[in-house]
């Protein structure tokens, strides 16, 4: 049955060979991966564009194809590759003796792409690349470079308003710096980095303010801190300040919570967060949690002098004193006054710790006597008889 197909078919074209045979041409070419490398079973879509005409085929493992059969007109030659089309050449007028040749490189291909890619970008198309853009491609670039304008403009105007708040920052002009922050977190909510200054220079402008408009302006500070901490949770040193701005509004336990926060996303640095804890409890009159703060400082940082010192005066505050008048601090204690002199003998509490020392190696008079009684006789010697 086959064969009587093929005859009738060869029939028919002797049949009309003057008129049918002679227009008949071909498109093939070769196809290239982004490796470089010939791409097998990639599909080519051959779509005639004067008369309805849609014609496929897939290439060999040598990445080539050939389709034959073809009349002589105008087509477009579509790749796709993995069921997405990746590339096209249109226009592609055939004729009559040797196939036209359409060939893909996708290596070549990305280049091209990333080449046009970084020249709109910089709104630097040269009229070749310009001229290789499609209608929608021309309307998504110039959509971009809308898009890529106003938010220089937007950026611009962040960085002026960052600039100008940060110098009043320094120069400690709060009432200018909340200002111009505001203004930077209106242009961009999303930057981290505005809101933490802002909860500074809030917290800087409460300091001079009283009653009501100090516990208003206060908050607005530990707001804006809020705000930094939920874009960025995970930085250790915004978690500390949040707590010294916290101990300033007199709220230690969130400031505590902030502290071992900050201690544990950065163990490396945790001993200086359980000193600022330690320092925190220090001054809301809590002695014993401060006292373990400290020396958790320790623990995470053998070397941390400052550390040693407070940890000794928490446990001086323990001390006993017997009825011969000796000073008993808690074991432990001697050495870390020791430790402190020993990793900083110049440190700013060099002399107390030295002096700390001194004090335990004291006696204390127990009982009291009376400065102004008359001085006692001398006893009289005894006479020999």
């Amino acid at each position: 049955m086959l064969m009587k197909r093929v005859v009738w078919g060869i029939g028919g074209l002797t049949l009309f060979a003057g008129l049918s045979f002679a227009q008949i041409t071909a498109i093939s070419g070769e196809v290239k991966g982004e490796d470089g490398q010939p791409l097998r079973d990639a599909l080519i879509k051959i779509e005639r564009k004067d008369i309805r005409g849609n014609y496929r085929v897939k290439t060999n493992k040598k990445g080539e194809y050939y389709y034959g059969g073809l009349q002589i007109g105008v087509y477009d030659v579509t790749l796709e590759v993995n069921g997405k089309e990746v590339d096209k050449v249109q226009n592609i007028r055939t004729t009559l003796g040797e196939p036209r040749v359409v060939n893909f490189n996708l290596q070549e291909l990305k280049k091209r792409q990333e080449a046009l890619a970084r020249a709109a970008e910089a709104g630097q198309l040269t009229e070749e690349q310009a001229r290789e853009l499609s209608p929608e491609q021309r309307a998504a670039l110039e959509k971009a470079t809308k898009e890529r304008q106003k938010a220089l403009e937007r950026n611009r105007a962040l960085n002026d308003a960052f600039n100008a708040a940060m110098q009043a920052l320094e120069a400690k002009q709060y009432e200018t710096a909340v200002a111009s922050f505001v203004k930077a977190s209106e242009i961009d909510p999303n930057q981290h980095v505005v809101w933490a200054h802002l909860g500074d220079a809030y917290i800087g402008l409460a300091q001079s303010k009283t009653g009501a408009d100090r516990e208003t302006t206060m908050n607005q500070g530990l707001e804006a801190w809020g705000k930094a901490i939920s874009l960025n949770p995970n930085d250790a040193g915004y978690h500390n300040n949040y707590a010294l701005a916290l101990a300033r509004a007199n709220k230690f336990p969130e400031a505590q919570a902030e502290l071992q926060k900050a201690a544990e996303i950065d163990p490396p640095n945790a001993g200086k967060y359980y000193y600022n804890l330690g320092a925190l409890l220090v001054n809301s009159g809590q002695n014993e949690e401060a006292s373990q703060a400290f020396k958790k400082a320790i623990e995470a940082d053998p070397n941390y002098a400052e550390a040693h010192y407070q940890y000794g005066l928490t446990l001086m505050a323990k001390a006993e004193t017997t009825a011969d008048g000796k000073i008993v601090p808690p074991p432990g204690t001697r050495e870390h006054f020791e430790t402190y002199l020993k990793l900083a003998p110049n440190g700013q509490n060099a002399a107390a710790a030295q002096a700390m020392l001194q004090t335990i190696d004291s006696t204390i008079q127990t009982t009291y006597t009376n400065p102004n009684a008359p001085a006692a006789a001398p006893a009289k010697k005894s006479k020999k008889k």
